[in-house]
């Protein structure tokens, strides 16, 4: 640090960009060469030369469930002295005994364990942290009004082996599922190597016990989730290394079987637990490998957001997929750290931005697809889109992310021309075809209605997100690191406004708030186009700069604790989050 020039004249530390050449965006590279694998901004590209197009898509295996756990049957308490991590009783089975029987008869069993795998044949062998080594981790199919029962081993290496960056101290966060508190992995709920947790996911609607008795509210289903680590400042470096993967939940409407329901393209297996053929998650990430090395990178000094030049899908990266002249429905996962995305359909030639339908906002359904050019993305947020291949026989596509990022505060509002951004992966379109298309068509369908968000609320409450001291604030504090503050109450069955407004300067964030979703009222005094992908139920708000965006608010069936943070997840680390919680009083405390 002294010879870089970090250390000052008096002996403290320097801000210099987070201290790393690295840091703020430097690793973000230009457009390099063929396929596009750079950044799509300014300085100078770190990682190694890597080539495009030169792997086939990874499709990750579905998880199976088991018929007997390893180590003690389930316990509604924690079951401490058999090495259970977990510290608070599953509340569903005392609460609502009548619907969720003990023990769920759906169970799953997960470890997360260190891995090896290639990225790209032009870097070497990577060493990663995954769901039993997988990453990205197996894909659960969940089906509503089926519980299920997740045993989750920690079977990672100690910190002395964990390669510079990572800790072996986890809480699995599923993200975006209804869930009782002491199964939606809170940050501070983490627990070390050589313990378990068991997970109750309830696979529920929300408002069973109270606004929808007694199955939900259906225009509140949900359909592509994700989970992920979340342990309280190590969120970033624990996601970076690979511990996330797809959650994707089906009901009567959203089959998993492009015959019935919706008819949303999708070709059963012969087993619920076989990939899907024709629904297709995509998960994107960028990464930094080490110049010399050419190990994965994590830049433990960048506090702004980290922006990586190499670009993966499903863990391989710029890979190719082999597709059928016919509907594609392909779930758009933005897995993070720090960059957002704007994603085109091209051919790199005569067509620039071919129309697809966007399906989907955070993951769940909108009111009816909207004809689109193109989709953005925030870290976290999931868009499904389908695809029709039919014109396109025979040729090759692209998807290219055009939004210019040059450093971890977010997009600079410019979307580049066709051609100089990143075409994260390849299409190669079959020629003909003897695979049946049975999907409807896009343009006809109509799917779930938008719940009424007219109700008066019992409070309106504002968060102001901020820099300050170096890190990130909500409301002038910072997160503290045993999660004990409680910035606020709510009062169960009860509906709020809550007013989230950006004064950080020039930095964005992407603000994810656990437990319920939420519907935008307002962005900067305007309601959303009731026609726009705003209108819609959501789970993570983009909040740009200097933006104020009203939300409303139902907050029904669970009580506990839960966190609002930034999901740009090294904002998250230092420190933006809250911990908040539900109960049977609340409170009306405006400015937490």
């Amino acid at each position: 640090m002294v010879k870089l020039g970090l250390i000052g004249g008096s002996g403290f530390l320097a801000y210099k960009h987070g201290l790393s050449q690295w840091a703020s965006g430097y690793a973000s590279g230009s457009n390099s060469g063929p396929g596009g694998g750079g950044g799509g901004g300014g300085g100078t590209v770190t990682s190694p030369p890597t080539r495009a197009f030169i792997e086939p898509l990874p499709i990750m295996p579905v998880r199976r469930p088991v018929t007997t756990l390893s180590g003690p049957a389930p316990t509604i308490t924690p079951n401490t002295a058999a090495g259970e991590g977990r510290t608070r009783a599953h509340q569903a089975f005392t609460k609502y005994p009548g619907k969720f029987p003990f023990a769920p008869a759906v169970k799953f069993e997960t470890h997360q364990r260190a891995g090896q795998m290639i990225m790209s044949p032009d870097l070497p062998l990577q060493t990663i942290w995954g769901h039993d080594g997988i990453f990205p981790a197996p894909t659960y199919h969940a089906r509503y009004c089926e519980q299920m029962l997740v045993r989750n081993f920690n079977d990672l290496p100690p910190p002395s082996q964990n390669g510079g960056f990572g800790i072996p101290e986890v809480s699995t966060h599923l993200h975006n599922l209804h869930s009782p508190s002491e199964s939606d992995g809170f940050p501070c709920d983490f627990f070390p190597s050589g313990k378990f947790y068991d997970h109750h996911y309830t696979n529920v609607l929300a408002g069973f016990a109270s606004t929808h008795q007694p199955d939900g509210d259906i225009n509140e289903a949900l359909s592509t989730l994700w989970y992920h680590d979340h342990r309280v400042d190590f969120t970033a470096q624990n996601v970076y290394k690979g511990l996330a993967g797809f959650y994707l939940l089906y009901n009567q409407f959203d089959t998993g079987d492009e015959r019935t329901g919706f008819r949303l393209p999708a070709v059963p297996g012969s087993s619920f637990y076989d990939p899907v053929q024709f629904d297709v998650p995509l998960m994107l990430a960028d990464r930094v490998f080490d110049p010399g090395t050419g190990q994965m990178f994590f830049d433990l000094f960048n506090l702004d957001g980290i922006l990586g030049d190499k670009f993966l899908v499903n863990g391989k990266i710029q890979p190719f997929f082999d597709v059928e002249p016919r509907r594609y429905r392909f779930r758009l996962l933005n897995s993070g750290p720090s960059r957002w995305y704007q994603i085109f359909l091209s051919d790199k030639g005569a067509n620039p931005q071919i129309p697809f339908w966007q399906i989907s906002n955070d993951g769940n359904l909108l009111p009816r697809p909207i004809n689109v050019t193109s989709v953005t993305t925030a870290v976290a947020q999931r868009m499904d889109v389908i695809i029709d291949f039919r014109q396109f026989a025979g040729k090759t596509l692209y998807l290219e992310n055009r939004l210019e990022q040059t450093d971890g505060r977010g997009p600079t509002g410019n979307t580049l021309p066709a051609g100089a951004g990143n075409f994260v992966m390849q299409f190669r379109v079959k020629g003909t075809t003897s695979v049946a298309d049975n999907s409807g068509n896009p343009a006809m369908m109509q799917f779930y209605a938008l719940p009424n968000k007219t109700a008066a609320p019992r409070v309106t409450r504002t968060f102001d997100f901020q820099r300050g001291s170096g890190q990130w604030m909500i409301n002038g504090r910072l997160m503290d690191a045993d999660c004990n503050a409680i910035r606020l109450r709510v009062k169960q069955n009860s509906v709020e406004n809550w007013v989230l407004q950006n004064s950080s300067g020039g930095w964005m964030h992407p603000i994810h708030i656990h437990m319920e979703e939420f519907q935008i009222l307002s962005r900067n005094g305007v309601a959303p186009s009731p026609t726009g992908f705003e209108a819609s139920r959501k789970d993570i708000t983009e909040l740009h700069h200097n933006e104020n965006v009203r939300l409303f608010f139902r907050f029904r069936d669970w009580e506990g604790r839960y966190p609002m943070h930034c999901h740009n997840v090294v904002h998250e680390d230092h420190a933006m989050m809250l911990r908040w919680e539900v109960d049977q009083a609340g409170d009306l405390t405006t400015n937490p």
